[in-house]
């Protein structure tokens, strides 16, 4: 009898041991999907979302200040999307700085969401856009300073592609320093679409937990800066928002992804 139990509890032990292997599997840290895009798992966690007027030359739109949690981890693009990825899933390049390595750029949000689509039915997945919570969390991979390696924009072109140093075009993913979680170009080469639509008051009334933007508007949020754009609008909580039909050579995007999904 003893020996039936102790059989039935290692038994147990396996199965148990076998469900954590599986749910470790499902969220390893790395991820690439069939076009060669490479994600990284973002922990969950929470960080104040915004900018500090004190120290930040800070539009309105940027505050107050406020305290987020990001309920659950999520895989984001390492690098911006490339023009050699966009190819693969809509069979053309509308970029203005052709490039097989350089960010896909002059899309608009609804250009985006036709990719996403199209990719979703090609690989059955649930790809999307991050929320601009999501974004500026991962931007600042656990700081508080202006930019994810601090406050001094003098080291800004060691980190990112922007008017200073970009020779006034896109330049290819990945060849700038990561932000301390391994992510790529969240300051500069392109700005980033990401999915919330914009409300320059949405801070002082946002949820504590995902916020995920206002149910409607006109114009959809980007982040990061640019290539063409100077260091002020490169730090971690600059927002601009444009509509979702508008294209420019300034505008690209990164891909977001929820574990199992």
């Amino acid at each position: 009898m003893k020996h039936f139990f102790k059989t039935l509890f290692l038994s147990g032990c396996l199965a148990l041991t076998a469900g954590v292997s599986s749910a470790v599997a499902q969220t390893d840290k790395t991820y690439t999907n069939s076009i060669g895009t490479e994600f990284i798992l973002i922990p969950a966690g929470s960080f104040t979302m915004g900018a500090d007027k004190k120290f930040e030359d800070a539009s309105s739109n940027e505050t107050p200040q406020h305290r987020v949690t990001i309920s659950k981890p999520f895989y984001l693009g390492k690098y911006e999307v490339t023009q050699a990825e966009w190819v693969a899933v809509m069979g053309n390049n509308p970029s203005e700085f052709k490039g097989r390595s350089n960010p896909v750029d002059n899309v608009s949000w609804d250009d985006v969401q036709s990719f996403i689509q199209r990719l979703n039915a090609k690989e059955g997945k649930k790809y999307r856009l991050p929320t601009e919570a999501e974004w500026e969390y991962a931007a600042r991979a656990g700081t508080k300073s202006a930019y994810s390696f601090g406050d001094d924009a003098g080291q800004l072109g060691q980190y990112a592609w922007y008017e200073g140093n970009s020779g006034d075009q896109t330049c290819p993913v990945g060849q700038k320093q990561p932000n301390p979680w391994g992510l790529y170009d969240m300051h500069g080469n392109v700005w980033e679409w990401v999915n919330d639509w914009y409300k320059d008051s949405y801070y002082g009334s946002s949820p504590s937990t995902d916020p995920a933007g206002p149910s409607g508007g006109d114009l959809h949020v980007l982040r990061g800066g640019s290539w063409h754009y100077f260091a002020g609008t490169l730090r971690s909580a600059y927002r601009r928002s444009r509509a979702p039909d508008r294209r420019n050579e300034n505008f690209g995007f990164r891909l977001a992804l929820s574990p199992g999904q």
